[in-house]
C-alpha cells in the first residue's frame, strides 16, 4: 500500500507523522484531519503489533549478592529477549522520547521516587501498557490487529479540512 504525500516533503512528513504517533500513544487520542490520522493509524497499529508480538519473549535473572553482615540476598531482575529488545529499538526509532510529566500534586521528591527506574516512559507505556491489554484482547477475539479507531468529526472551520479523531481502541 503506498503512503499520502500529505503535501509534505519527506523529511516534513516522516517528523509530522513521528510527533502524532507519538502523541497519540502518550495521549491513547489526537485530533488531526482524516488523512493523516489514516496515515497514523497505520503507523501506530504496526508499533503496537510488535509490541504484542514480543511481550512474552522475557529472560528472568537471580542474582546473589552479600549484605553487610553476612546474609546472602537473591535478587530476581526481569530483562527483555532478543526478540523483545529488536522490537524495543525498532520502536525507539519510530517515535520521540517525551519526559515523563509531574503530576499537580505531586512533589519534586515522590516525582523522582516514582521515574527513578523509568528511562523511557512511552516505551515502557508501549510495552507494560499496551503490549499487554491487546495481547489479551486479541486472545479473547481470537484476532490481531485493529487497535486504533478514526472517527471523522467533520469540516475545520477555517479551511474547510476534513477533521477526524483517532484514538486507541
Amino acid at each position: 500500500m503506498e503512503q499520502r504525500k500529505l503535501s509534505l516533503p519527506t523529511d516534513q512528513r516522516a517528523a509530522l507523522l513521528r510527533n502524532q504517533v507519538t502523541a497519540l500513544l502518550w495521549n491513547e487520542k489526537i485530533t488531526t484531519t482524516h488523512a493523516r490520522a489514516k496515515e497514523v493509524s497505520r503507523l501506530a497499529d504496526k508499533i503496537i503489533q510488535l509490541a504484542v508480538d514480543t511481550v512474552l519473549d522475557v529472560k528472568k535473572e537471580v542474582k546473589t549478592s552479600v549484605d553487610k553482615k553476612g546474609k546472602k540476598i537473591e535478587v530476581e531482575t526481569i530483562l527483555d529477549g532478543e526478540k523483545r529488545l529488536a522490537a524495543r529499538r525498532k520502536i525507539m526509532a519510530m517515535v520521540y522520547d517525551p519526559p515523563e510529566t509531574r503530576k499537580a500534586d505531586e512533589t519534586a521528591v515522590a516525582f523522582r521516587e516514582r521515574t527513578k527506574d523509568i528511562r523511557h516512559p512511552l516505551i515502557e507505556k508501549i510495552f507494560n501498557v499496551y503490549a499487554i491489554r491487546y495481547s489479551q484482547r486479541n486472545r479473547d477475539n481470537n484476532s490481531s490487529g485493529g487497535y486504533t479507531r478514526v472517527l471523522k468529526l467533520g469540516a475545520r472551520r477555517g479551511d474547510g479540512a476534513e477533521e477526524a479523531l483517532i484514538e486507541l481502541v
